[in-house]
């Protein structure tokens, strides 16, 4: 039996990151949505670290991250995650994107395809239509008028089935938490790039060209199954799964619902 380690550190340009490390395995990355951080993963961590090394971080400016000090963007979120590689002495790694996840692990891709064995694209958008595409860059706008917490209760509704947000009041107040340690320049600038990010990631001119499973949830009102098609369909090597009823969030309620496909696909490659 192998022997698991985990580690919990400070990369020297302020990126926190948790480690579970075992030499003789592939490396799995796993990168958090907006306003959340790496304890989004608590309950992933374990199925994982299974088969993998397991790393999860905090993007700039959320959790225990240093606030970014360049403008802030796809590229400089997924220049953050090579740095962090690089550190860490990781020439390649599988990542599993959640949401703005997602969209870096894109962006990582076209960036620095060498440093990639696979990827994962959870819960994440596409072209949302001109509708709804205004709607998500006025919820950017409020936030940044009147601050993080101003769009939180109608997220909490969007993301969570109502079963789940009713029963489990603690775990809403956590997703509170972790959102309030987001600095408010950082949070309104992620959450601008969430919004308007997206469009350098559709159609590109450059195919996503590493193994990818693309997943999202039946009811997930952002990243739609539709989505997840159209994503799926500017990838060369891919998979497609959707898991019913579920809304944004449901990697929380039903983590192995998840993990266990994502597993199952990087278990097919030589990472």
């Amino acid at each position: 039996m192998s022997t698991v380690q985990s580690v919990c550190e400070i990369a020297p340009d302020g990126t926190s990151y948790n480690y579970v490390c075992d030499v003789n395995a592939p490396v799995v990355v796993l990168i958090h949505g907006l306003g959340l951080c790496r304890h989004m993963w608590r309950d992933h961590i374990a199925d994982f670290a299974s088969h993998y090394q397991v790393v999860s971080y905090d993007l700039l400016g959320h959790g225990d991250s240093v606030a970014p000090t360049a403008p802030t963007d796809l590229s400089l979120y997924a220049k953050q995650l090579c740095g962090l590689l690089d550190h860490l002495q990781i020439d390649k790694a599988a990542l599993v994107g959640f949401s703005i996840g997602g969209m870096i692990n894109r962006r990582f891709a076209l960036d620095y395809e060498n440093r990639l064995s696979a990827l994962a694209i959870l819960n994440s958008p596409h072209d949302r239509g001109d509708k709804a595409q205004a709607m998500v860059e006025a919820r950017a706008a409020a936030v940044r008028s009147e601050g993080a917490m101003a769009t939180m209760e109608a997220a909490l509704e969007r993301w969570f089935t109502d079963d789940y947000r009713v029963s489990n009041p603690d775990f809403m107040e956590t997703v509170r938490v972790w959102r309030r340690q987001v600095d408010a320049q950082s949070y309104a600038e992620a959450a601008w790039v969430l919004a308007t990010g997206v469009k350098e990631l559709t159609r590109p001119t450059k195919r996503v060209n590493v193994p990818t499973i693309v997943i999202t949830s039946e009811n997930d009102s952002g990243s739609t199954p539709n989505m997840a098609a159209s994503i799926a369909s500017e990838i060369d090597q891919v998979e497609i799964c959707i898991v019913p009823e579920l809304k944004h969030l449901g990697l929380i309620e039903r983590p192995q619902s998840f993990t266990a496909p994502v597993i199952e696909f990087f278990r097919k490659l030589p990472l």
